[in-house]
């Protein structure tokens, strides 16, 4: 089986709850064509630097597959089907990366610097107010 990193771009009128659904029908495609998803990450709704089919922003996800090449096509076949579905990008890599990827790793990194902080103290002047 062949390695994948797959990233899919969806329309900013779905929810966050459909774009899971659809990380979760490609999953299922996946595991049917007798491959399996060694990582989800859905990184949110972004910002577009140009519009793609009328649209300024997009839900991402990113998923690191192992595969054979068969399921990867059908994935494929079926996002090109898929009205929600803007655009998706399959590369072949040699190894999956399992870390957390850039974009969520910083995010992670912002969140543990806040709990560090602690609750702001100009916060607390508003509160006495």
């Amino acid at each position: 089986m062949a390695l994948y990193e797959h990233t899919v771009m969806t329309r900013q009128d779905i929810s966050a709850q459909q774009a899971e659904a659809l990380n979760d029908t490609i999953k299922d495609l996946i595991t049917q064509g007798g491959g399996s998803v060694a990582k989800i990450e859905y990184w949110g709704l972004r910002n577009l630097t140009y519009r793609v089919k009328k649209n300024r922003k997009a839900h991402y996800s990113l998923l690191a597959v192992d595969a054979p090449p068969a399921a990867m096509a059908e994935v494929e076949r079926q996002l090109a089907i898929n009205e929600d579905v803007l655009r998706w990008l399959t590369v072949r890599v040699d190894e999956l990366d399992l870390e957390l990827s850039p974009l969520l790793a910083r995010r992670e990194r912002e969140r543990e610097r806040e709990r560090e902080r602690g609750p702001r103290e100009d916060a607390d002047a508003e509160a006495a107010f």
